[in-house]
């Protein structure tokens, strides 16, 4: 089978960088990765294509592990607001996956959607190829939004409470398609103030939500702010834990005594850019800049610490929203470098290694090495050192998704 060789590159594999001097080589036959060499060309095999990368540095594919795909805005499009009409919701969504990728973006893992079906659907269609988008760990609706705000996702059908309601909930996102579901286990400042240490379930609805998944073989993620909603979320087998800020000493006791099972995404772009966004007169963000202002201090001393236990911090930060849209997710490895003592190289890690491991594809995705699938990137400059780069799109000269291009270096775009 003809292949595609990546030659004069600088390979960073997922977790180290193997070279540096731009004289690595990568091939790439069918879906996957076939060759790394990181000190000689790849001589090509009869009807292999070569490109020249010229220096530039070969990367695995982003990965975004708190993807809002029907959240409206993005760097394309502002929406003022949350709510669309169905047919609106249903191609932003798929528009959004399309920016997601073209901004190097091959995996996300859903923290939720508007809709009970769209990512579920949306997901067969990139699956087969029908329209371009990144690889998706699909979810459903959140389960009980804390507030009717205008920027809050909004309420959905009362879903009742008590363990068997929950598990009922699990169950349907499970019958719909959906990998990852959901649960905002406590409030949020940022909508409501004080709603972050309100707990929304209790420790027994919690467990039975654990129960069901494990059941249904789906995942849970939580949106849990409180300290007591970090511990419900761990003792009932959640995997996926968003923000965390305000968790103790025992809470950080927990979390690395599981940290071979969880992931923790802070979603500091969010944060980031509450603190930077200029409102017009009639929308007043006080509130929510005191609360990201909070949530700040507490985040650039708890993801430090998380990492030195070996807890598996994620970069992904919430982002659709009008003043944090979607593609500029890319910033958050600038502010892992930034705001929690990352080196660029560890952001990245943070970014594909890590990446694929959340995804479930450990073994085969968010590395550049033989046997993996060929999600990957040729970046013009060295994002090892400047995680920045990144954020330009027309610095990712290649984007590739199972081994077929979706940027080809060759079309300019």
């Amino acid at each position: 089978m003809s292949g595609i060789i990546f030659n004069n590159v600088r390979i960073f594999d997922g977790a180290h960088m193997l070279n540096t001097d731009g004289k690595g080589s990568v091939r790439v036959e069918g879906q996957r990765i076939t060759q790394v060499s990181a000190t000689e060309a790849i001589a090509p095999q009869s009807g292999d294509r070569v490109i020249d990368g010229a220096g530039a540095t070969l990367m695995p594919g982003l990965i975004e592990a708190h993807a809002h795909l029907s959240w409206p805005s993005s760097v394309e499009r502002f929406v003022p607001g949350m709510a669309l009409p169905p047919e609106d919701l249903v191609l932003t969504t798929a528009r959004n996956a399309r920016i997601l990728l073209d901004h190097g973006f091959t995996g996300a893992y859903s923290a939720g959607s508007l809709s009970k079906t769209v990512e579920t659907t949306l997901k067969t269609f990139i699956d087969s190829n029908g329209m371009p988008g990144p690889r998706l760990i699909a979810s459903s609706i959140e389960r009980s939004p804390p507030s009717a705000d205008e920027l809050s996702p909004g309420e959905v059908e009362e879903h009742g409470t008590g363990p068997e309601a929950v598990r009922n909930f699990v169950r349907g996102c499970a019958a719909l398609g959906a990998k990852s579901v959901k649960f905002l286990l406590s409030g949020e400042d940022a909508l409501m103030p004080g709603a972050s240490q309100q707990l929304l379930y209790s420790q027994e609805e919690a467990n039975a939500a654990g129960e069901q998944a494990r059941e249904s073989n789906v995942w849970l993620a939580a949106h849990a702010q409180a300290n007591d909603a970090v511990k419900m979320a761990l003792n009932a087998g959640f995997r996926v834990l968003y923000h965390c800020t305000y968790a103790d000493s025992e809470a950080l006791d927990l979390l690395e005594a599981k940290r071979d099972e969880i992931f923790v995404a802070p979603a500091i772009g969010i944060i980031q850019a509450t603190l930077d966004a200029n409102p017009p007169p009639h929308f007043d963000m006080s509130h929510m800049k005191r609360s990201a202002a909070e949530v700040l201090e507490l985040q650039c001393k708890l993801m430090p610490e998380l990492k030195r236990r070996g807890v598996r911090v994620l970069p992904g930060g919430d982002y659709g929203f009008p003043f944090n849209p979607n593609g500029r997710n890319a910033r958050d490895l600038e502010l892992f470098v930034r705001l929690f003592g990352y080196t660029p190289v560890e952001a990245l890690h943070a970014a594909t290694l890590l990446g694929g491991q959340l995804m479930g594809m450990g073994e085969e995705l968010g590395q550049i090495k033989a046997g993996y699938l060929a999600d990957l990137l040729l970046v013009d400059g060295a994002p090892d050192q400047d995680v920045t780069v990144l954020q330009d799109r027309k610095r990712l000269r290649a984007i590739m998704k199972d081994g077929a291009f979706h940027k080809d270096p060759l079309i300019a775009r």
